[in-house]
């Protein structure tokens, strides 16, 4: 399925993961939706990518508003791919420092946003994509984001680690539901990324996680992530997959 001419559709396009990827689909030809937040900068960075690409506001976690993005998205033309990069953290300990329990809402926080949100992401983007006619035997792929804490998640990372094992579970039956469908779905797991969020972190700390990555001891470039996911839409024969993109990084427990 190659991008050229077609529609596609990245949630948390506004920055990082998403802006990168959003300039690669722009780069092969195809026209983008950046979906994000009202407070995002997404209206300058759609604006900046020229005319194929435009920006929906919308939060990920209100069904209402993705799906209404989503359709903005097949309006500017048929919704063939969707790379899903919205998603967050919060540190979270099962005993805070005090011996109490750690607290449930900040866990239902992390799991909304992100396995919730993943979740509404396939089936609002499978809804409109099942519509329309196959291009080359499919009809669209979906690119879903998870992390490598979701298979090494460090202490504090609880929610973030449940939310993005879930994300890696559905991916194989996301794929196999779909198949009748003629849609892919995929997922991507990023070891440490080069991200505005990691961009915070003082000197020390940057160059220590540069060093705990095997090959090659840097972080990694939002431009590479935008580059696998643009070849997992392209690549027919991609599907029901977790892709690690880490450098061979395995988390340390702390």
């Amino acid at each position: 399925m190659r991008l050229e001419g077609l529609s596609v559709a990245v949630s948390g396009g506004a920055s990082g993961l998403g802006l990168a990827t959003a300039r690669r689909v722009v780069e092969a030809g195809g026209k983008v939706t950046l979906i994000d937040l009202p407070i995002s900068d997404g209206a300058e960075a759609a604006k900046a990518l020229g005319e194929a690409a435009r920006f929906v506001a919308a939060d990920v976690t209100d069904a209402d508003q993705f799906a209404a993005a989503l359709d903005a998205a097949d309006d500017f033309g048929d919704l063939r791919g969707l790379v899903h990069c919205a998603g967050a953290g919060r540190r979270l300990r099962l005993l805070d420092k005090d011996g109490a329990p750690g607290s449930v809402e900040d866990f239902e926080w992390v799991i909304k946003l992100n396995l919730i949100g993943s979740f509404n992401a396939l089936r609002l983007a499978a809804a409109r994509m099942a519509r329309h006619e196959e291009i080359g035997g499919e009809r669209g792929a979906i690119v879903l984001t998870a992390s490598v804490a979701a298979y090494e998640g460090q202490i504090g990372q609880i929610p973030y680690t449940a939310a993005k094992a879930g994300i890696v579970g559905m991916t194989l039956t996301a794929a196999r539901d779909l198949a009748s469908r003629s849609i892919r779905v995929c997922t991507i797991a990023p070891g440490v990324m080069d991200t505005p969020l990691l961009a915070r972190l003082r000197d020390d700390v940057r160059t220590a996680l540069e060093a705990s990555v095997p090959n090659p001891a840097r972080l990694g470039q939002a431009d590479e992530f935008g580059q696998l996911a643009c070849q997992i839409l392209e690549n027919g024969y991609l599907n029901g997959e977790t892709i690690r993109l880490d450098g061979a990084i395995r988390m340390a427990p702390r």
